[in-house]
């Protein structure tokens, strides 16, 4: 369902259950999903709450273009779990996973990330 697409809608839920998505990259191994983001983002507060997610492929904008998957979703605190996922992302995106990087860390917030982990429980 997502092979070959480059951006992943997670949506995430508030404690009112309002859901709130957003357009993440990603890259997958056998087991699940892995994504990062800014350890004080929204999402990465949701996910402290509750593990429910959904996932649909998107554009860069978050225009959903597949249909929604229910999922789980989590905080990877493992460097073992972290470091194969940087490999994931690295292998998938390239040269602009290196530039986000390079800048990420000019900017100091290479040390700030949360990385996720995502798996798809059904449709």
């Amino acid at each position: 369902m997502l092979e070959g697409e480059r951006y992943l809608s997670l949506a995430t839920f508030r404690r009112d259950g309002r859901e709130v998505a957003t357009p993440i990259w990603f890259a997958s191994d056998a087991k699940a999903l892995f994504a990062f983001t800014a350890a004080d983002s929204g999402k990465v507060k949701r996910l402290r709450n509750s593990p429910r997610a959904r996932i649909a492929a998107c554009d860069a904008r978050g225009r959903v273009h597949g249909p929604w998957l229910e999922a789980r979703a989590g905080i990877v605190s493992d460097s073992a779990a972290i470091a194969r996922g940087l490999e994931l992302l690295r292998a998938k995106y390239g040269v602009l996973m290196q530039v986000t990087d390079f800048f990420s860390r000019l900017s100091g917030r290479y040390n700030k990330r949360a990385y996720l982990w995502i798996a798809a429980t059904g449709e």
